[in-house]
């Protein structure tokens, strides 16, 4: 049985969880475009391994509740700063292990064609 579609956060990871998320929400929307910003800075998702996108699935998911967990504290709400903390850790090491510099992608003329719109 296929799992819903949901447009927040998920309460557990699941490899899956990005799959699943409701394309037409602002929140999907968001997570989506940091996870493809993410995978273009490491040098575009198809060149990446199967090890990279799951950290890199892992890492916009901890990025989200750490801001969660902000949004909260803005609200006035109470927020368990150690989690917090260890989440904001788990980050780092997450973006550590993907790598903090961008990685050039390799281009073909026929590659920057196509992305121009075709030859003149």
């Amino acid at each position: 049985m296929a799992k819903a579609k949901t447009s927040s956060l998920p309460d557990d990871f699941s490899q899956d969880w990005l799959e699943r998320l409701d394309k037409r929400s602002t929140f999907s929307r968001a997570v989506l475009a940091r996870f493809d910003a993410l995978t273009a800075d490491l040098g575009g998702r198809e060149n990446l391994s199967y090890q990279r996108l799951s950290l890199a699935k892992r890492a916009i998911y901890v990025e989200a509740v750490i801001e969660q967990q902000e949004a909260r504290l803005a609200r006035g709400e109470d927020v368990d700063l150690g989690k917090v903390s260890v989440l904001t850790n788990s980050l780092v090491g997450l973006l550590k292990t993907l790598g903090l510099d961008r990685v050039a992608r390799e281009a073909t003329l026929a590659d920057y064609l196509a992305a121009k719109g075709g030859s003149r």
